[in-house]
């Protein structure tokens, strides 16, 4: 028997101050409630998932590359790193692992600079102004994509 997949679901600068931070852009919810929600769904679709969150470009270039031939697949709300990281781009790029990018805003309906992704064109998914649901929906996407290849 196999070991169940493993999904990276991965959080840039920022998130920590999710439910203080810009509640009416954001919503109430903590990242510690976004992690319930993953962690629940994620059981009922047999996955596994490590959640990890950091406010800093090189952690999270650091995990990209260290996920490389060990997880499956990453949710991604890469926060404003969405807008500036080619580092972060090119980590996934080396990594060669299918993601799905999450924003819990809609971006498109906020700043222009908020509006240019550098990992929408490399994402198998782009969810967003779905709040924190659109884990659950960036979940269930990757989720789907492994069931059809095995």
């Amino acid at each position: 028997m196999s070991a169940p997949a493993r999904i990276l679901v991965l959080n840039g600068p920022n998130l920590n101050l999710l439910g203080t931070r810009q509640p009416e852009v954001y919503g109430a919810a903590g990242l510690a409630e976004v992690e319930q929600l993953v962690r629940t769904r994620a059981a009922e679709l047999g996955v596994e998932v490590d959640f990890h969150q950091s406010n800093h470009e090189g952690e999270l270039v650091d995990r990209v590359q260290a996920e490389r031939g060990r997880a499956a697949g990453v949710v991604v709300n890469a926060g404003a790193y969405t807008h500036t990281s080619i580092a972060l781009r090119d980590a996934f790029l080396a990594a060669e692992l299918p993601l799905v990018e999450v924003h819990i805003s809609n971006v498109h309906a906020r700043e222009e600079f908020r509006q240019r992704s550098y990992l929408a064109d490399i994402a198998v998914a782009v969810i967003t102004g779905a709040g924190i649901l659109g884990y659950r929906f960036g979940l269930e996407v990757l989720a789907e994509r492994l069931a059809a290849q095995s």
